[in-house]
């Protein structure tokens, strides 16, 4: 297993666009700047939340290169270089590792959807042509149409560099099942916040995040104080948090989220085709959320 620590809280954070769609590295830069200062221990650059899927390689290098140089010693970078072509996917991680990045988020391979031998195969792939670089997996059913099974999880897991999976399948069983066959030391990131706090309870490390943008110190507050015990207190934070966890997908990621940063002076543009910007309605459902949960007053 690896030796990087990449903490408890890993924001998966957005890629911000100026008005006519052209990523806007500058912002990005500040965005990196703000999320290290607000908890996240690990920004992860060019997932799901970052739009991934409209970027081209040559933008994502160019995020990973500008995020690592801006938050340098500060936190760690993971770069989302998951793709559904083995072949893509080594080449991007492979560039991530000269880039300098301290490790990579892989996605399982979506639409051609795989059977459980060939999303191992296609992992050990990855990680044999790069092993400098710790890999976390990325379990995501409900967008990719396939999941990884515990079992495969476990077989995953003997691989050194193959650290730890984000399970976003939304079930506790199987989180419960992958802590069961795999070593302490892999570790467990919940891909949803709203079970963040269910999930501490078996096993897991830390969370994936998007409500991080907004409420940073609060969810590594609620992390520290169930591991050190105090669970009603880390309850109370997850109770207040709780109706922004779910406004934040009231339509597709990351849509709730630019317009809430916008509700809270950060500014990151608009999301890029075949996503759209919210509408009025969708403003006031989250301005009311951000008022309730004391982020804007």
């Amino acid at each position: 297993m690896s030796e990087i620590d990449f903490g408890r809280l890993l924001t998966a954070m957005i890629t911000p666009f100026d008005r006519e769609g052209n990523v806007d590295y500058a912002q990005a830069e500040k965005l990196a700047h703000h999320l290290v200062e607000t908890g996240t221990d690990t920004i992860v650059v060019c997932g799901t939340t970052g739009e991934s899927p409209t970027l081209s390689w040559d933008e994502e290098y160019q995020l990973f290169s500008v995020v690592r140089q801006a938050i340098a010693g500060k936190a760690k970078v993971m770069a989302g270089t998951g793709s559904n072509s083995t072949s893509e996917a080594i080449e991007a991680t492979q560039k991530a590792a000269h880039l300098g990045l301290d490790g990579t988020l892989q996605v399982t391979p979506y639409y051609n959807k795989p059977p459980q031998e060939g999303m191992y195969q296609h992992f050990k792939a990855i990680a044999e042509a790069a092993p400098e670089l710790p890999i976390l997996l990325y379990n995501v059913p409900s967008r990719t149409g396939c999941k990884l099974e515990p079992e495969t999880v476990a077989r995953l897991a003997q691989i050194p560099s193959i650290i730890g999976i984000k399970e976003a399948t939304g079930d506790l069983d199987q989180a419960s099942q992958i802590r069961a066959l795999t070593p302490a030391e892999f570790a467990i990131y919940s891909g949803d916040d709203s079970l963040t706090l269910p999930l501490l309870a078996v096993g897991a490390k830390g969370v994936v995040s998007v409500a991080s943008h907004l409420a940073g110190n609060q969810l590594q507050a609620m992390m520290q104080l169930f591991t050190a015990g105090k669970v009603q207190e880390a309850l109370q934070i997850h109770i207040q948090l709780f109706p922004l966890f779910k406004s934040l997908f009231l339509t597709s990621n990351p849509i709730p989220l630019k317009l809430a940063l916008r509700l809270v002076g950060l500014d990151t543009g608009v999301v890029r085709s075949p996503l759209v910007m919210g509408n009025a309605d969708l403003e006031a459902k989250l301005k009311i959320v951000l008022e309730k949960v004391g982020i804007i007053t």
